[in-house]
């Protein structure tokens, strides 16, 4: 290891150093397929862990109640000037800490305590925070929520009548659009006609789209949403944190509110700048070929994985989310999540939609693209991911002599694939 990236921790705390070190060879030697992770660039690391880890600011640009504040307002300006041009919005605020908190933000602006929304379920592919009842959305709020087509030709994909119907029905203020394993595009114009047929907010999570949407491969719901969060890693690439878009300055205004000083304190300032460093990397014209690859990717694992006799949930994806039905081959996501990592291939077990077995155990397997297309993964690449991921949950059938045999080979294989496409080549 080089002083690069780990500079000085060896010396001062040899115990912390050895986590770092050991997290730096999992990620070399493992192929990131977990849908919400990315790899993000050393420039955005070090923005990271800079001297602006040292500044409070609560506040907004301007208008601190801090001293000694110039400096970071203008990173804040200029990562506000960026995120506005690269989602073609007005207003922003990006001092969320997280997805979760940048809900939660939305929710206090927008919402009183049991007023009525309806989200996505989390069974359907929506995310815990659109209104789970284990979360704060499902307990603070009168939650709804609407899912997917059970058969028929649109099997699995969003059942807008339910929606519309829902939305008659319970009259909510929110109607929240956007998952986190659905791998289709979402019409979000249908959305924007129900909600106004309701006189409900449009909010949108585009988390896990978001930079497929600033690589314009995946529509944009700037345009029809009236909010609309989003984290910014994922397929974004950016600093581990979360963001809030709008076009509408009267709730621009509530959002700022909500977020200081209603839900939290001072913002980040180092992941501040991190995040700067990351929207300009997206507003490279390279962002937009990156954003390519990674869906293209995604459907060339997708077709694999069905020519081996898998099922994928939807047919097939429009991101670079492929959502893995298991009960085809007999087996649960718990179990191949656990195979898979064995050999170094990461991803999450996932429930399908109708999942017949618990949330702990599941049916089904998420896999993204995102992370080892930033390593450079092509298509041929993902092809054979594809297979090695088919050989290695096929084997599970085999003799313990012939599983081994699979195993190594695959693990041998994983790692000269790696070994193509270091990460971080600095650091080592």
């Amino acid at each position: 290891m080089s002083d690069l990236y780990l500079k000085g921790i060896k010396e001062t705390d040899p115990e912390v150093f050895e986590t770092l070190k050991n997290e730096l060879e999992r990620q070399q030697n493992q192929i990131e397929l977990i849908a919400s992770e990315n790899i993000a660039s050393l420039s955005t690391l070090n923005a990271q862990g800079s001297i602006m880890t040292n500044k409070y600011a609560e506040g907004y640009p301007g208008r601190r109640y801090y001293g000694g504040c110039e400096y970071v307002d203008k990173a804040e300006e200029i990562a506000l000037e960026r995120v506005k041009k690269l989602f073609d919005c007005k207003f922003a605020n990006l001092q969320p800490h997280s997805g979760a908190q940048a809900n939660q933000a939305v929710f206090l602006a927008l919402l009183n305590p049991n007023d009525t929304f309806l989200g996505m379920s989390l069974a359907s592919g929506g995310h815990l925070t659109h209104g789970a009842k284990p979360n704060i959305s499902g307990k603070w709020f009168n939650a709804i929520q609407y899912g997917v087509k059970k058969d028929g030709n649109d099997k699995d994909l969003i059942d807008y009548d339910e929606v519309e119907s829902l939305a008659l029905e319970h009259k909510p203020k929110i109607i929240i659009a956007g998952a986190s394993a659905y791998p289709r595009f979402i019409d979000w114009e249908k959305f924007r006609n129900i909600c106004d047929k309701v006189g409900a907010y449009f909010m949108v999570d585009m988390a896990h789209y978001s930079g497929l949407i600033a690589g314009k491969q995946y529509p944009n719901p700037i345009p029809y949403a009236d909010v609309v969060t989003s984290t910014t890693h994922k397929t974004l690439r950016g600093a581990r944190s979360a963001m809030i878009l709008t076009n509408n300055e009267d709730i621009y205004k509530k959002i700022n509110s909500a977020v200081f000083p209603g839900l939290q304190g001072g913002p980040l300032m180092h992941v501040m700048a991190a995040k700067a460093v990351s929207f300009g990397e997206a507003l490279k014209p390279e962002f937009k070929e990156y954003s390519k690859n990674v869906i293209l990717n995604a459907k060339i694992l997708s077709e694999t994985l069905v020519k081996r006799g898998f099922r994928v949930v939807t047919g097939g994806t429009d991101s670079h989310i492929v959502w893995l039905d298991l009960t085809p081959k007999n087996l649960t996501g718990d179990k191949a999540e656990k195979i898979l990592e064995e050999v170094g291939l990461a991803c999450n077990k996932n429930a399908i939609p109708y999942d017949p077995n618990p949330p702990k155990i599941t049916s089904g397997l998420r896999f993204g693209t995102a992370a080892a297309t930033s390593r450079g993964f092509n298509e041929n690449d993902f092809r054979k991911v594809g297979e090695m991921i088919s050989d290695m949950l096929d084997s599970l059938q085999f003799s313990e002599d012939e599983k081994r045999k699979v195993f190594d080979n695959t693990r041998k294989n994983i790692l000269e694939m790696c070994n193509l496409y270091p990460i971080y080549k600095e650091a080592f």
